[in-house]
């Protein structure tokens, strides 16, 4: 096998695998054997390998193993949306998941409203040999632009609320019963949710979570609002969440229970001796909005490391499968027992 790269050091030739095979006496089909991960290698000798490869600095070609082996070792990754906390989070989870598992990742970046864009980013992907594919999916029109198609290699979406037969997602709905649950068990009955877009997968299993756990408890919604993620959104849903007389909100992200927080604190409202607030994710900010936001906890790696499983055939994919992650509540300081008189307050940000 042919692989080489050039030397750290800028030397006069690349250092190849007929030098490692030289410093570590042993053949070139030996460390093409190690290269590969072949099992038939003793674990004596494959040490010296390393040790040579690392002496020589030679670092593997991956697109001349792809021509010896017809493998990548590959995984691709199409975002429909990377701008938000969760995806994002998720992207880097999948990119170090794959590289703990000795794949390299090939990203494509489409616009989820046009069928076309999407499309155009797995053919890219194919193009590339990747050997299987991770959708960030968060729109319920890419996965319908993703029906439309024939991959010819395994997908896996992520952020689509569990949606479809190859969907691995956290439990959003379970998240948001926590979220619900945390500010009943506080002694709360006028709760309300300040929800994602409408758009959202996970936005609408958060807000069907929200309904579900008030109906367990015999409790009706309060209130609903529509936000799109942002601080500003819970900012301004403030004045409303306020007129409604409402003792608690649940939010459907952090993002928006900062802007929540900030609202209610220049309306003159504490946090939470006089509404109590919880949000979703778990940013790594939460722990220092004022006051610490109590939250639900969503674990990406986690996410990442079973989507990386179950692409690459790992040895724990077939005891994972599909099944969500279990999402956390993590409990802080902006929940507390509501007073028994309802908030009466002139002035909210508008």
């Amino acid at each position: 096998m042919s692989e080489s790269s050039s030397s750290p050091t800028g030397g006069a030739r690349a250092v190849g695998v007929r030098d490692v095979a030289a410093l570590a006496g042993v053949s070139r089909q030996t460390v093409s054997r190690v290269l590969n991960d072949h099992p038939d290698v003793a674990p004596e000798t494959k040490a010296r390998v390393l040790q040579a490869m690392h002496e020589l600095g030679y670092r593997m070609n991956n697109a001349a193993r792809a021509l010896g082996t017809r493998r990548s070792r590959t995984l691709g990754v199409l975002a429909s949306d990377a701008l938000q906390y969760g995806p994002s989070r998720s992207i880097a989870a999948i990119e170090n998941a794959a590289r703990a598992a000795g794949y390299w990742v090939s990203a494509a970046f489409a616009d989820a409203g046009d069928d076309a864009s999407v499309v155009s980013a797995v053919e890219h992907l194919i193009a590339q040999g990747v050997e299987g594919i991770v959708v960030v999916a968060p729109h319920a029109r890419t996965l319908r632009a993703l029906d439309t198609l024939r991959v010819g290699v395994p997908v896996l979406t992520l952020h689509s609320a569990g949606r479809g037969p190859r969907g691995l997602s956290v439990d959003q709905a379970a998240g948001a019963r926590l979220a619900v649950a945390a500010l009943a068990d506080a002694g709360h009955r006028r709760i309300a949710h300040l929800a994602g877009p409408a758009d959202w997968l996970e936005a609408e299993s958060r807000a069907d979570g929200y309904a579900a756990e008030l109906a367990r408890r015999g409790l009706d919604p309060a209130l609903v609002l529509v936000g799109d993620w942002t601080a500003r959104s819970g900012y301004e849903a403030t004045g409303t969440l306020l007129a409604a007389g409402v003792t608690a909100v649940f939010a459907a992200n952090d993002q928006m229970a900062l802007g929540l927080l900030g609202g209610l604190h220049e309306a003159g409202v504490t946090v939470p001796e006089e509404i109590s607030v919880v949000g979703f994710d778990d940013v790594p900010d939460a722990a220092f909005y004022w006051p610490q936001l109590t939250t639900v906890r969503q674990d990406f790696e986690e996410l990442a490391r079973r989507a990386v499983a179950s692409l690459t055939g790992g040895t724990d994919a077939a005891a994972s499968g599909l099944a969500p992650v279990a999402p956390v509540l993590v409990s802080r300081r902006s929940v507390a027992p509501p007073h028994d008189t309802p908030l009466e307050h002139s002035r909210a940000p508008s």
